[in-house]
């Protein structure tokens, strides 16, 4: 089998991030949410360690809700019937999705409610 150029496997994964964003429901959720931080961000002024600590949230999420969207495909085409170990692996790809926008929302509170009490 003949090996993609590198070339190719960027545009293959730039048409998934394209299609991810337009077509997936928490795709789109998450992507708004990940632009009004950083609009809000940028009214506050974050220091650069903020925002790499922000940058690495919404990479993280995002990129488990992307391979949460996998395992989802390609259970349904692997085995379209209802089946314990199938419903098992999409609730624990979902699960880590959920963990991960918790520990996010704790973490952007941590960064933010400082900088909106001295708001108030």
């Amino acid at each position: 089998m003949k090996t993609q150029s590198l070339f190719k496997a960027f545009v293959h994964a730039g048409s998934g991030i394209a299609w991810f964003f337009t077509h997936d429901r928490n795709g789109k959720i998450h992507l708004v949410a990940a632009v009004l931080v950083t609009i809000i961000g940028f009214q506050f002024h974050l220091a650069i360690t903020e925002w790499e600590v922000l940058l690495l949230c919404f990479a993280l999420v995002i990129s488990l809700e992307m391979i949460n969207h996998a395992i989802e495909k390609l259970a349904d085409v692997a085995h379209p019937e209802q089946h314990p170990l199938i419903k098992t692996a999409k609730d624990v790809a979902a699960a880590a999705v959920l963990w991960s926008t918790i520990l996010a929302v704790i973490i952007g509170a941590l960064i933010f409610i400082p900088k909106l009490e001295t708001l108030l």
